[in-house]
């Protein structure tokens, strides 16, 4: 019996709760500089917590009893003060399990041990099932010490939770099926890197309760990347094909064969997996399908009463056909008349065949099922199509144009694939707002596809792609002007290589000097990764790319927000760059009257070239700044790092210095 009880909070006073808890604690999120007494006092909590607060209880009792409950010094805390210290000491890599047996309390709703799962193990799971049944999100991600059995008797006792995350744990079928029948309004479901879940592991999440009813799930994001393959290619869409199917709420799905699992459902190809489907003893495709359309129609309210006195309507048909106190005989003709008018309703055609004693239908109408999907990942470029008629509403996609015809290097292909990718993009033009693209082509091809999928882009991630210019990264700014974060791997150019040259390149500045304040920039951008790609053999990059100078100075100097800044391999000198960044009084065009790198936090400049002093001055600039990545920098010296080391202990904020 529980040592005392905690009044559930409603969810109107949880959300004024957290509200007012984000309020309180953070300004301008600087999460390093708490702006209240309370805040104070949490940090000094997690400063303290391995030489105070847990001292005792760490050397007396921690390995020779095992408490059900801890009374004090945290268990008085409210739920929403433990969350913060929790997380206050996660994000500093503070958490130790002596902390962990003090924190885990009745009143905790949300418990995420990702940066912590060394810890998690069977006694920990233990604790965590008796102490912490209020729990409505847990994150375990990375707990490898755990077992499947563990997994399945943790969640056993735990009635509530609505957000679940188990990636890269020893997850696997039993896990699930445990998850799909104690939590029927799941909300978010990570299952990620589980190497012992195949994707039929996951049928059970969209299997129905009752004979003749959809489930009633709420499952509104699945992430499943990287779980083990299947016995075969078509196992796999089946599986993907069926969970769309299946979960009519699902906002959010990343697994592999999803743009396949499209193309099925759009052709109604659903013959091929009568053996999968038959084999995992789950309802076929062609049912799920047609139930599917059936309670969309029945939601639709365009469906009007039909004519006559004392006739039924639609959906008194349907209900009279799913009854099962009638006899066989008269089911099967109800069924036969009401799918009939019913097909008649949403465009589907039929062509009748018998089957075991009972008619069948394939179903090769018009009409085609649209899903809920606003955000997906593990969809290839000859699957786009089907993707954006299933799944219309789309505003996040992650998308590899590298495995369709991967073998082929082509810059002609490359066009060719980028027209496709540009026609398919078009469809959601004006909604999209996160996009991930993996290309192998030219970036000169590649911007007519981003310009085709609109303005409103907020976060922007390209793999793979090739340089050839800075004229086509300055039209990739035009082209998304409202980017918050900006992401990009690519080649640098291999040919035309400048030697370099220090008067050649001061004169060139002083010539740039007027051309600089007519480039665009994109004013809202915090986050901002360029990372070269580099042969691991070479001290540093070929310094070919001079041009690049001004395209850095646009996204650096037009961002006054930024906070996260990765420059990796930079083929030009990084001196120059920031030189004009801090000094030149020019502002790209569209740039907020803000001056530069005032928001910096994270500084990452892998073997790139860059000196001392200017290193000096961004650290003097940014005064913000608590991590700085200087690995590979061959300009840089140890006496140089002790020297900064010296000068960041000064500074109000730790600054975290990394240099090999």
């Amino acid at each position: 019996m529980p040592l005392f009880r905690q009044i559930e909070p409603t969810l109107d006073r949880e959300r004024q709760r957290n509200k007012k808890r984000r309020n309180e604690w953070t300004q301008d999120g600087d999460n390093d500089n708490p702006s209240t007494l309370v805040g104070l006092c949490l940090q000094s909590l997690a400063e303290n917590m391995k030489e105070m607060w847990v001292k005792d209880y760490a050397q007396k009792y921690m390995d020779q009893y095992f408490f059900r409950h801890v009374m004090g010094p945290f268990s008085l805390l409210p739920a929403e003060l433990l969350e913060e210290l929790l997380c206050i000491l996660s994000s500093r890599n503070l958490l130790t399990r002596a902390a962990l047996h003090l924190l885990l309390l009745p009143q905790l709703t949300c418990l995420s041990l990702a940066s912590a799962c060394s810890l998690v193990n069977a006694n920990l799971c233990s604790l965590i099932q008796i102490r912490c049944q209020n729990l409505q999100s847990l994150d375990l991600s990375g707990a490898q010490n755990v077992s499947s059995s563990m997994l399945c008797e943790l969640l056993g006792g735990l009635h509530r939770l609505t957000s679940l995350s188990l990636a890269g744990t020893l997850c696997d079928q039993k896990v699930i099926s445990v998850v799909a029948r104690q939590f029927p309004k799941l909300k978010h479901l990570d299952v990620s890197r589980c190497l012992h879940l195949p994707p039929a592991g996951l049928l059970s999440l969209g299997c129905r309760e009752e004979p003749n009813k959809m489930p009633e799930k709420i499952l509104s994001s699945l992430l499943a990347l990287d779980i083990r393959l299947a016995d075969s290619e078509s196992d796999a869409v089946a599986a993907v094909a069926f969970l769309l199917l299946g979960l009519p709420k699902l906002q959010r799905l990343a697994i592999e064969g999803l743009g396949q699992a499209c193309v099925l459902i759009q052709n109604k190809n659903f013959e091929v997996t009568e053996e999968f489907t038959s084999r995992e003893g789950v309802l076929s495709l062609k049912d799920l399908w047609f139930e599917r359309i059936r309670e969309d129609c029945l939601k639709n309210s365009s469906l009007q009463r039909t004519d006559g006195a004392g006739s039924l309507t639609l959906e008194e048909k349907i209900d009279e056909w799913l009854s099962l106190e009638e006899s066989q005989s008269d089911e099967v003709r109800q069924k036969d008349r009401d799918d009939g008018e019913l097909n008649r309703c949403i465009g589907i055609s039929e062509e009748g065949y018998v089957k075991d004693g009972r008619r069948c239908r394939n179903y090769n109408g018009r009409e085609t099922m649209t899903t809920c999907l606003r955000d997906v990942q593990g969809v290839t470029l000859d699957t786009l199509d089907a993707v954006g008629k299933i799944c219309p509403d789309l505003c996040a996609l992650s998308l590899d144009c590298l495995q369709h015809n991967a073998e082929n290097e082509d810059n002609a292909d490359s066009f060719q694939q980028a027209t496709v990718l540009a026609r398919g993009l078009g469809r959601f033009s004006g909604q999209l707002r996160c996009l991930s693209l993996q290309f192998g082509g030219l970036l000169s091809d590649l911007v007519p596809a981003l310009q085709a999928a609109g303005s409103h882009l907020l976060s922007l991630t390209l793999e793979g792609i090739k340089a050839d210019g800075h004229a086509p990264l300055l039209e990739l700014i035009r082209a998304c002007p409202r980017l918050t974060s900006l992401t990009i791997h690519l080649d640098p150019p291999s040919t035309n290589l400048e030697e370099d040259d220090g008067n050649v390149e001061e004169e060139e500045e002083v010539a740039e000097e007027d051309i600089f304040p007519t480039l665009p920039c994109i004013p809202h951008l915090r986050s901002l990764t360029l990372n070269f790609s580099m042969d691991e053999q070479q001290m540093k990059p070929p310094l070919c790319w001079r041009s690049l100078k001004g395209v850095l100075w646009a996204l650096i100097r037009g961002a006054s927000l930024l906070q996260k800044l990765s420059l990796i391999a930079v083929p030009c000198r990084l001196d120059p760059v920031f030189k004009l960044v801090l000094n030149h009084p020019a502002k790209p065009v569209g740039a907020l009257d803000s001056p530069p790198l005032q928001c910096l936090k994270s500084v990452s400049l892998n073997r790139s070239d860059i000196t001392m002093d200017t290193v000096v001055h961004i650290v003097n600039t940014c005064m913000r700044m608590t991590t700085l990545d200087l690995s590979g920098c061959w300009a840089m010296t140890l006496a140089n790092i002790t020297k900064l080391q010296r000068k960041a202990k000064r500074r109000r904020h730790t600054l975290q210095i990394t240099w090999t």
